[in-house]
């Protein structure tokens, strides 16, 4: 099969057990959701106890060793062997379990410090809140250690084109959450869903080991900084070690600020909104896009940039034109679907569904962020996302002070809003990308019939779900589903695309 078909393929792999991935995030979230639906602070400490642990991840293993790491990998297996690849990938992952492990011991011991600080996660919660959170994010360390070896392990295997089983760990992990929400939560309260985590980063591991071997891993058990794959690995990481803090640094000012807006279930409704958000980014741009990574990086150790291009290009063109409709969808009909999933009261459902709507505003940019990032790690040019970053702080900054300050009254939509940062981040990728491409990438008509869709297709949807008669969740997907079809009679022609990346 030819490379592109193989991309086709893999995509759709990805996108499949991200589905999966995300019913069963849906259905542990309805679950915790109806647990503390009276008890809503606890929920925003739970979720703010989750973010420096993440961004540990994300710095130390996730992200910013992944996205780096591929390419070096691809590389290797491309004009060395299986042998040098695996000898790499064991003094990588020796340092990032050494690095996070000692990371984490020192973050566990000044927990409450931390928590406590003025410019900490959360200042604005009261002193009860915060001694719970130091509590919660110590043991959630434990699972963010984990974490750094499956992310490698992740990354090592879709270097190797293997997708199936990186794409199945995250539903474990939430299957694991869900036992913890399900047999944990009665016997030790809140404590019982970080003890859910843990077992499902576990899980989450456990299940790609076999592959490894499939593969003929062998560890090396050295620490040799001086090893020059490493050293390679290291100059390519720090710049997205850099990138993922600029990343991370605005998950933590997100919750700061909505911890000062004085509204309970601010910092849920964030999460929660991100989380819908994150449904369609994910099995359309994330998936699309981890498939491309070690494709675009074999392109790129052959010299072919015209098959780079080319296929950035396509891919470009089929999520512009999906995404935008399906944000105005989603935004148009997303209200009782919400209260239906989660099960709060109207207050905090209505709180949930203007930050969900704002955070769709951004899903095109994000899902061009995926494609764009992954094409200038591909070409080792790990700077221009850096580059990028710097410009989305100052903006999301700006406009989380802007809106804290002058439109406090709106609450957490105004925190989402700033995200609208990110999409001018990827604008800017993408025409710094378009230039290095050796011929300019062209995205057609693809924002012009994406617009079009996503009038008409939200205009539909709002009209069914408000008007037809019958039970609102009912309506609600009748005007989703009318919407979408409608939309995608509009783009028919982008979104065959997808079946020929």
């Amino acid at each position: 099969m030819s490379k592109l078909s193989n991309l086709t393929r893999n995509s759709l792999i990805i996108a499949f057990f991200f589905l999966i991935d995300k019913v069963l995030a849906f259905v542990r979230t309805g679950i915790i959701s109806r647990q503390y639906s009276d008890s809503v602070h606890l929920l925003d400490t739970f979720n703010a106890a989750n973010n420096l642990p993440d961004v540990l991840f994300a710095l130390i293993s996730g992200g910013a060793l992944a996205m780096a790491f591929i390419p070096l990998l691809t590389e290797y297996l491309t004009t060395k062997d299986r042998a040098a690849a695996w000898d790499l990938f064991s003094r990588v992952a020796n340092v990032a379990f050494l690095v996070t492990g000692s990371i984490a011991i020192l973050i566990a011991i000044f927990a409450q410090p931390i928590v406590d600080a003025k410019l900490g996660i959360a200042p604005g919660f009261d002193q009860e809140q915060r001694t719970l959170l130091a509590e919660l994010m110590r043991l959630n360390l434990i699972g963010t250690v984990i974490f750094s070896i499956s992310g490698l392990v992740m990354a090592s295997l879709q270097a190797n084109q293997h997708f199936i089983f990186p794409a199945m760990a995250p539903s474990l992990y939430n299957i694991g959450q869900i036992f913890g929400a399900v047999f944990l939560v009665p016997i030790y309260g809140i404590h019982g869903l970080v003890y859910g985590v843990i077992i499902g980063a576990a899980m989450h591991l456990l299940i790609q080991v076999p592959m490894l071997f499939k593969f003929g891993f062998r560890w090396t058990p050295s620490l040799n900084l001086r090893h020059t794959g490493l050293i390679e690995a290291l100059k390519l990481m720090a710049p997205r070690l850099l990138t993922m803090g600029g990343i991370q640094l605005i998950v933590l000012a997100r919750d700061n600020l909505a911890s000062r807006l004085d509204q309970v279930g601010a910092v849920t409704s964030l999460t929660y909104g991100w989380m819908i958000m994150q449904v369609p980014e994910t099995i359309l741009g994330t998936a699309i896009a981890t498939a491309m990574l070690p494709a675009l990086s074999e392109l790129a150790a052959r010299g072919d940039w015209a098959g780079f291009r080319s296929t950035i290009e396509r891919a470009l063109r089929v999520l512009i034109a999906l995404t935008i409709p399906i944000a105005a969808v989603m935004a148009a009909g997303i209200h009782p679907l919400v209260r239906g999933v989660f099960g709060f009261d109207e207050a905090t459902t209505t709180l949930i569904t203007w930050t969900t709507r704002a955070y769709l505003m951004t899903l095109t940019g994000f899902t061009i962020h995926e494609i764009a990032s992954r094409s200038f790690y591909a070409r080792k040019e790990p700077m221009f996302p850096l580059y990028a970053v710097l410009l989305r702080i100052v903006m999301f900054l700006g406009i989380g002070y802007i809106g804290l300050t002058f439109f406090k009254n709106i609450g957490a939509p105004v925190i989402a809003f700033a995200e609208i940062a990110l999409l001018v981040e990827a604008i800017i990728l993408f025409g710094w990308l378009s230039k290095r491409t050796h011929q300019p990438i062209e995205v057609g008509n693809s924002v012009g019939k994406g617009l079009l869709a996503a009038v008409l297709g939200g205009a539909a949807t709002y009209g069914i779900a408000v008007y037809l008669p019958g039970g609102a969740i009912v309506t609600a997907l009748a005007g989703m589903i009318a919407g979408g079809l409608l939309a995608l009679a509009v783009i028919w022609q982008e979104a065959k695309q997808l079946l020929k990346l």
